[in-house]
């Protein structure tokens, strides 16, 4: 079965000494926690990459933005630790509700963040929303943002909260918001071109862990299984064996794993069902060159399937 996480994912955007629901932002006029050097911008933290990324490109020069797990880390046992920069730097912050992928996010901003700091939950009550089950009864999946049109809609709803946190200039945010969505939809359009490109039959695949089912549920992709639960609990051997009797009896060509995780279990299963393992996909986070957006990390992400698939 595929991973499980606990609750709704928290992306959330706050923002520096701004009270109110605008999860994102206040200004700094360089002085102050978490305002140094921002020469007037609004001040978000975001939890991941991803997200702080997303931020960047709807905010543009409006804003200064920070991610508090860094790039090629794993979000879901992210810990940040007292008396680290992670805790030092809350002054706004960035999540992605839906505990399993940053659960951590709610403790921390009470711990370090100035009372009344707001956070935006980007996937909470999104518009269109259709959650996917999660590890447990009454749980969701959180890697929404892995289809390019939920994407889509986070950058609308940053955009929002962007305006609010500073109205002044709210036609940069919308200007902003309209720009990088149209880049979203030109992403989502390359992504289905190119998975057409692969035979109906052969659009299968085993995956380390359970980070890809909006994404496979969007462009026509089954998911016959998944290597872990969760991040580090390995199966046992009667699941390593029903798993690859799956693999063969489904005619899946790949195994799919993640950089930031050890490859040794993916090569395992690949060598024993006797398939191609690619153990270099982005999910959570972003990467070394060329991933270093959320754009290059799908464009990755679909060319590595692409090619073991065809």
């Amino acid at each position: 079965m595929p991973p499980r996480f606990a609750r709704p994912v928290i992306a959330a955007v706050a923002a520096f000494a701004l009270s109110g629901a605008v999860a994102g932002c206040a200004a700094s006029s360089g002085s102050g926690a978490g305002g140094s050097g921002s020469e007037g911008r609004l001040v978000v933290v975001a939890t991941t990459t991803v997200f702080a990324d997303m931020v960047a490109n709807v905010g543009g020069d409006r804003v200064s933005v920070t991610s508090l797990v860094p790039k090629n880390a794993d979000v879901h046992t992210f810990e940040p630790r007292p008396g680290r920069h992670e805790g030092r730097r809350l002054g706004p912050a960035a999540g992605d509700e839906r505990p399993g992928l940053d659960d951590w996010l709610e403790k921390t901003m009470a711990n370090a963040a100035p009372e009344g700091t707001p956070v935006l939950k980007l996937a909470v009550n999104l518009p269109g929303l259709e959650l996917l089950p999660g590890e447990s009864e009454g749980t969701q999946n959180p890697h929404l943002f892995l289809d390019v049109t939920y994407a889509r809609a986070y950058a609308d709803r940053i955009a929002a909260s962007l305006k609010q946190a500073d109205p002044a200039h709210a036609a940069d945010y919308d200007a902003g918001a309209a720009a990088y969505g149209q880049k979203l939809d030109a992403l989502d359009a390359w992504v289905r071109a190119q998975i057409e490109a692969v035979p109906e039959a052969n659009r299968k695949i085993v995956t380390f862990h359970d980070a890809f089912p909006y994404y496979a549920r969007e462009y026509g992709i089954t998911i016959v299984g998944v290597a872990v639960e969760a991040p580090g609990q390995d199966p046992s051997a009667a699941q390593m064996a029903a798993l690859i009797d799956a693999i063969k009896s489904a005619g899946v060509r790949a195994v799919f794993s993640e950089a930031q995780f050890p490859s040794k279990l993916a090569d395992q299963l690949a060598a024993e069902a006797g398939v191609k393992v690619v153990s270099n996909l982005y999910s959570d986070a972003l990467g070394d060159p060329p991933v270093t957006s959320y754009e290059a990390l799908i464009r990755w992400d679909t060319e590595r399937l692409v090619e073991a698939l065809r």
